[in-house]
C-alpha cells in the first residue's frame, strides 16, 4: 500500500459499470471515486455553512440586530 494511500474492494460489476458510464471523463475507478468522495465533502461543507449562517441569524434576531 502507497504511503497516505488505502486499498479498498468493491464488486466488479459495480466497477465496471461506473466505468462504463464515466470512462470518458476519468483514467480509471480510483480517480472517479477521489472525485466523488471530494464532492460529497463539499457538499456536507456547505450544508453545515448554511447551518452555521441559520444559527447566526437567529440569534442576531433575538438580539434585535435582523
Amino acid at each position: 500500500m502507497n504511503e497516505g494511500m488505502r486499498d479498498i474492494q468493491l464488486p466488479d460489476n459495480l466497477c465496471e459499470a461506473a466505468e462504463k458510464a464515466f470512462g470518458h471523463r476519468f483514467s480509471g475507478i480510483a480517480p472517479l471515486l477521489e472525485f466523488v468522495l471530494r464532492e460529497l465533502l463539499r457538499d456536507e461543507s456547505a450544508v453545515l455553512d448554511q447551518i452555521e449562517q441559520g444559527v447566526i441569524e437567529q440569534r442576531l434576531r433575538e438580539l434585535g440586530y435582523l
